[in-house]
């Protein structure tokens, strides 16, 4: 065990997962697999938590299923994702977040496959009793060109931040596609609010 790969992935991919406030940049986003589940309703709901408890639950039980495998391998979980939209995008505007609809997501590393899955939220089946736990699933999601900064703060001062990111798309000749995409680098539980790293990124295409 003493010669176990240790592998950072936010280390690996920090040009998706690290990034600074003072700029806004464009970053061409691959393909990448996550642990998503779908849902409605205002952060902090019950079924906004109930997600991410089946989400973490599943993502740490994959992270010591590979570490005890033969030939394991010892990495970090990646930071919750959120995408956030509305059939009505005012009801952002408008802050009405009980039609807000999202998708909450953990990236997976490579290693990881649809068996692999099914097996651990088997194994987290046996041991909790999760609301969300069916809901979850295995996806990849590729974004292609988009536009991101750090947003250093609470979630409710996103806004100045996320016009930023808008302004940057529309100057440079771009328009907004895709969904509205939250990076939680944070623990919200032990860092107080104004400290909270979030990355925003939204999606973009120029014109031809």
């Amino acid at each position: 065990m003493k010669n176990m790969q240790k592998i950072d992935y936010k280390k690996e991919l920090k040009e998706y997962y690290r990034c600074s406030a003072k700029k806004v940049v464009s970053i061409q986003v691959p393909k990448m697999h996550f642990l998503s589940i779908d849902g409605q309703g205002e952060p902090g709901s019950p079924t906004h938590q109930q997600a991410i408890e089946a989400l973490s639950s599943v993502a740490y039980t994959l992270k010591f299923m590979v570490k005890k495998s033969e030939g394991g391998i010892d990495y970090g979980v990646m930071p919750l994702e959120g995408l956030w939209w509305a059939e009505d995008m005012m009801d952002f505007v408008n802050n009405n977040p009980s039609n807000w609809i999202w998708s909450m997501m953990i990236m997976q590393p490579e290693i990881i496959n649809q068996d692999i899955v099914a097996q651990a939220i088997a194994q987290v089946k046996t041991k909790k009793n999760l609301a969300a736990i069916d809901k979850l699933r295995y996806q990849a999601f590729e974004e292609g060109l988009c536009a991101q900064t750090l947003h250093v703060g609470p979630f409710t001062e996103e806004g100045p931040t996320v016009e930023r990111v808008h302004a940057f798309i529309h100057e440079n000749g771009g328009k907004l596609t895709g969904k509205h995409h939250e990076i939680y680098l944070s623990d919200i539980r032990r860092a107080a609010p104004e400290n909270w790293k979030t990355i925003i990124r939204q999606p973009m295409a120029t014109a031809p």
